[in-house]
C-alpha cells in the first residue's frame, strides 16, 4: 500500500516562495527587455542601483536573465531522475514536479529532495 501511495505523491511550493520567484523573474525580465519602464524612482535604495546595472552592465544582466532559466531547465530535468529514484511513477504527478521545478526552481526541487518513499503511511500510523 506504501507503494501506490508515493507512486503519486506530489506537494505544492509555499505560496510564499512561488510570488517570491514569480516577482523577481518578472522584475529581472522587465528589467533586460524594457528597462525603460522600471519605476527607478518607487524602487527605494535599490533603483539607483538597478538603474546603474542596466545602464552599465546590461549585457550581464541579459546573460544572468538566461543563465537563470537554464538553470530552471536543468532543475526540471533533474528532477525527472529524482522522480524515478524516489518511485514516483504517476505520470500526472512527474509532470507536477516538472513543470513547478521549471517555474519555480529549487523551491519545488527542495521538496521532492526532502520525500522520504515510504514514510508517509508509517506516520499516519
Amino acid at each position: 500500500m506504501t507503494a501506490r501511495s508515493d507512486c503519486a505523491y506530489f506537494r505544492r511550493s509555499s505560496l510564499l516562495w512561488m510570488v517570491l520567484i514569480s516577482l523577481s523573474m518578472g522584475f529581472f525580465a522587465l528589467t533586460v527587455f524594457w528597462p525603460q519602464h522600471v519605476p527607478y524612482q518607487q524602487l527605494g535604495p535599490i533603483g539607483p542601483f538597478v538603474r546603474y546595472l542596466v545602464q552599465n552592465h546590461h549585457p550581464w544582466l541579459y546573460f544572468g536573465f538566461w543563465t537563470s532559466w537554464a538553470i530552471h531547465v536543468m532543475e526540471a530535468v533533474y528532477t525527472i531522475r529524482l522522480c524515478s529514484v524516489k518511485g514516483i511513477t504517476d505520470t500526472r504527478a512527474r509532470s507536477l514536479w516538472i513543470v513547478q521545478s521549471f517555474l519555480f526552481g529549487i523551491a519545488s526541487v527542495s521538496l521532492l529532495l526532502a520525500f522520504k518513499p515510504g514514510q508517509q503511511q508509517k506516520k499516519k500510523s
